[in-house]
């Protein structure tokens, strides 16, 4: 049967005269859902991913950290630099990791102003967002200042059995410089299902075969697999590979409870001036079984190969 992926609305039913907040459309093979493109209350990520098995392997707003919203892009050190009086520039710094003030910074909102998807094929779709990524209401800018804007590029493909998800973020300034970072919440991110985390059965590894999060975090790991059980005997998980041309000295966040983040504005931040962009991509491979039984290694090997 040639697979076929159709992204779809999911209507929501509210009483007559309601309206919906936030909204979201799933992405299917053959019927089968891969994951949903939701733009929530304060960004647009994906929820749940699910393995062709048809196992959701992330968590949405888990208690602890309801700010971790499955797959997902931000970064909580944005320091826009804003013209000012008397040819002055000032400082303002916003957060578009956390939706309330995180260590003294503002919340922003990541809003996808455009959304479009097409077949790439008979085994692969493409989504292509701009968003803009808009500081709090404030007094003479009510919808938010815009501190910049994002360009992402979504590619998504069944290979070998696994989901293979291709992201490529551009963030541009628009009408000011701003520097993001350094911070380690920032920029790629993914949570795991508790299930699926190393505190509850599961196992999170990388390609020099350190386990844990605490021996990940900080290292120069090439990829992280996260995997573990979801239920009646099966395993599943998700590994994290960002393209090595974007980050020449990659950084994790990894840990225990079912966290992976890694970006290239860890160790130092990035200064992005007017007109200009940065641009950062990632593979991730959505999989059932275990690490060894999805073959990371050689899939990242094949990763690599194909950058040229």
């Amino acid at each position: 049967m040639t697979a076929r992926f159709v992204l779809e609305e999911d209507p929501i039913a509210l009483p007559r005269g309601a309206w919906a907040a936030t909204e979201r459309r799933t992405l299917r093979l053959d019927g089968r859902p891969v994951f949903s493109l939701t733009q929530g209350r304060f960004r647009s990520y994906l929820y749940p991913l699910c393995t062709p098995k048809g196992f959701a392997v992330t968590s949405e707003a888990p208690a602890d950290h309801p700010h971790h919203n499955s797959f997902w892009i931000a970064a909580d050190h944005v320091h826009c630099q804003m013209p000012a009086a008397d040819d002055r520039i000032e400082e303002y710094t916003y957060n578009f990791y956390n939706d309330d003030v995180f260590q003294g910074r503002s919340p922003g909102r990541i809003v996808a102003v455009r959304s479009t998807g097409e077949a790439d094929g008979d085994a692969a779709f493409r989504i292509h967002q701009s968003l803009e990524w808009r500081g709090p209401s404030e007094w003479a800018a009510p919808q938010g200042r815009i501190a910049a804007t994002e360009d992402r590029r979504i590619r998504i493909s069944l290979d070998r059995e696994a989901y293979v998800i291709d992201v490529e973020s551009t963030l541009a300034a628009a009408d000011w410089d701003f520097v993001i970072g350094p911070t380690r919440h920032s920029y790629f991110n993914v949570r795991l299902v508790e299930g699926i985390a190393a505190t509850s059965g599961g196992a999170v590894t990388d390609d020099a075969g350190r386990s844990g999060g605490a021996a990940i975090t900080g290292s120069a790991a090439r990829w992280v697999d996260y995997s573990g059980p979801v239920g009646g005997g099966n395993r599943a998980g998700v590994a994290v590979m960002p393209d090595p041309r974007d980050h020449q000295d990659v950084s994790w966040f990894v840990t225990d409870w079912g966290v992976v983040t890694v970006g290239p504005f860890r160790k130092e931040g990035r200064r992005v001036a007017k007109g200009q962009s940065v641009t950062v991509r990632y593979r991730t491979i959505v999989h059932d079984g275990d690490t060894g039984t999805a073959d990371i290694a050689a899939r990242y090997a094949d990763y690599v190969a194909g950058l040229g």
